[in-house]
């Protein structure tokens, strides 16, 4: 993998510290069908599904194994996609994209769910390691870098979760209808001011604990 350089070094060029320059590449990461819509592991999808709503986007064309919508947000050209390869080959999905288009991570968010922060909690970063996550590994396995910004997405329930590949799989818990409809909100606003403003001042005015936890995750 080539040397990856710093945000600060790419903030010039990528949605780092500064606005977007050039297109916008949108990704939320999930498994397609029915039997998966509805589930933890899926928030990526649900995430991208909110955006597209926000902005008069309808994510409906195919190119190649990728679902795909093109509009604006906050004046800026925008795809949003939603990869039908399953969770496991999004690289798959995402390398042509940004291939046919001529960009690199510097024009990628990537949306997706994390067992590492507690449900509800909402982390955007500019690059890192996949963090055990086999969607995000296959991405940056494809695009080979880990330069790209992440929205990550909190799940952990708080208590002791026996299966995590099963917990991951199932559908939310009704109890958790309402702040499930806010988080999607939330993080739809998180990547609309990533777009408008960049990445830096997102972090600051989005990144947030989970509710009602006074410690920060990591």
């Amino acid at each position: 993998m080539p040397e990856i350089a710093p945000p600060e070094v790419e903030a010039e060029t990528g949605l780092f510290a500064e606005p977007a320059i050039g297109p916008v590449v949108v990704v939320g990461l999930g498994n397609p069908g029915l039997r998966y819509q509805s589930t933890p592991h899926n928030l990526g999808f649900l995430v991208v599904d909110r955006l597209a709503e926000r902005n008069g986007i309808r994510v409906a064309a195919k190119e190649g194994a990728t679902l795909t919508g093109t509009g604006k947000i906050n004046g800026r050209d925008v795809l949003l996609a939603k990869p039908q390869t399953f969770m496991n080959r999004s690289g798959a999905g995402v390398k042509p994209l940004l291939q046919m288009r001529r960009l690199t991570g510097r024009n990628l968010i990537l949306v997706y769910d994390d067992m590492h922060l507690p449900w509800t909690a909402l982390r955007i970063r500019t690059q890192g390691s996949a963090g055990g996550h086999n969607g995000v590994k296959s991405v940056i396995s494809e695009i080979r870098t880990d330069a790209f910004i992440r929205v990550r997405l909190g799940i952990h329930p708080g208590s002791a979760v026996e299966d995590a590949a099963n917990y991951v799989l199932a559908p939310f818990e009704r109890a958790w209808e309402k702040e499930l409809d806010d988080m999607l909100t939330y993080a739809a606003e998180a990547i609309e001011s990533i777009i408008a403003d960049g990445a830096i001042k997102a972090m600051t005015n989005f990144n947030r604990r989970a509710r009602g936890l006074q410690d920060e995750e990591k």
